[in-house]
């Protein structure tokens, strides 16, 4: 009986150890897994955007631009996923609410007048609010992992807004 009581006490130590250590490794503040979410949502809506513009655009350099954010945000959408994962940060599905107006809008458009708002909307606009999103959220994050994603993350997008504001299409 004795035996028995003392084998439950070390399990229910062993169980406690475990499940607070697991916790710990894993647990982010609310306001990085914002972060992370608005990470996964940016990324999600370059790659949509990214592949209609595939489709709806004839010109040659918006194509050219659509592909690479197509890549650059997929294998930034990785990143943010692996973190999350690691960090047990369930990630939304879809996009927010304003990359979704954005999608209809684009989707109305065709020819130049598709090219010129695809490049000052997700090019230009979207790439500002993202770069900025990103240097807040390199500092205001509490997990080194997050600071470390917003970090890495913050150069690609500058190229990005700066190829996006140089396009001959976007004047």
């Amino acid at each position: 009986m004795r035996m028995n009581k003392l084998l439950q006490a070390m399990i229910l130590v062993a169980v406690a150890a475990t499940t607070t250590a697991a916790s710990a490794a894993t647990t982010l503040s609310k306001g990085d897994q914002a972060i992370i979410a608005g990470m996964a949502q940016a990324n999600m809506a370059e790659v949509a955007a990214g592949k209609m513009a595939l489709e709806k655009s004839q010109n040659a350099e918006v194509k050219k631009f659509a592909q690479m954010m197509i890549d650059d945000h997929s294998k930034a959408l990785d990143s943010v996923t692996e973190v999350a994962k690691a960090k047990e940060v369930t990630l939304p599905t879809d996009v927010d609410a304003p990359h979704k107006a954005m999608a209809m809008r684009l989707s109305k458009l065709s020819g130049d007048a598709f090219d010129k708002a695809y490049m000052k909307e997700a090019g230009v606009a979207d790439h500002t609010k993202v770069r900025a999103k990103l240097k807040k959220d390199e500092t205001a994050a509490k997990d080194a992992d997050v600071k470390a994603l917003a970090a890495k993350m913050l150069p690609t997008v500058e190229g990005h807004l700066q190829m996006a504001k140089a396009a001959p299409v976007t004047k």
